[in-house]
């Protein structure tokens, strides 16, 4: 793909999502709800940030002879946010009368419309090289750490920002049975990312 066609698909997606996270804060701060300490615990949230900053420095690093250097963290974000797009539809989308953001085309957004467009950018722009082995398992260690955050936060505030990964009604267990199997898709997702680009660079 043309280097300025990229660079402004990178961009594009990077302002978007950047200005939902924005208008959801703006939106929450004008009707007194927002509460910093929860808002920022979205798994959500911190991925649409992460990609959203690595959407940007992608673009820019087009242009620079080193730009190989972002493809680990390029990998991370996506991986983060397709957990976040499929984790959605499989897990919150069909709860009935939720309120998932508080502007309703943020939930488009940060939901849908970013997880995919994250996918793509690592399909039509695919890494140098093909991820290490040990790069996948790094890219393991957030969402655990996160999980873990979750946890123990939860318990001590009695918040928590998903029902999945709410013990007080399901108990532990199920918690930790579910945050397993989401862990083995996202691991299958890392495994996917580092072989499908560098097939799709041979065939063409």
């Amino acid at each position: 793909m043309n280097k300025n066609l990229l660079a402004g698909y990178k961009t594009f997606f990077g302002l978007l999502g950047f200005s939902s996270i924005v208008s959801e804060v703006s939106t929450l701060v004008e009707r007194g709800a927002l509460v910093p300490s929860n808002f920022f615990s979205y798994f959500t949230i911190q991925s649409n940030i992460f990609v959203s900053a690595v959407f940007l420095i992608s673009a820019i690093s087009l242009y620079s002879a080193k730009r190989s250097k972002i493809d680990v963290w390029r990998g991370a974000a996506t991986l983060y946010i397709v957990v976040v797009g499929v984790g959605f539809a499989l897990l919150l989308s069909n709860i009935e009368n939720a309120q998932f953001t508080a502007v309703a085309w943020n939930n488009i957004v940060l939901h849908y419309i970013i997880p995919i467009a994250a996918a793509i950018d690592w399909i039509i722009d695919p890494p140098k090289k093909r991820m290490r082995k040990r790069t996948v398992k790094v890219w393991m260690v957030a969402p655990i750490i996160y999980a873990t955050y979750t946890l123990v936060r939860g318990a001590i505030v009695d918040w928590y920002p998903y029902p999945f990964i709410d013990p007080r009604d399901t108990g532990y267990l199920t918690v930790l049975i579910t945050i397993g199997i989401v862990g083995v898709i996202a691991f299958g997702f890392a495994k996917i990312m580092t072989f499908i680009p560098l097939r799709l660079k041979a065939k063409s």
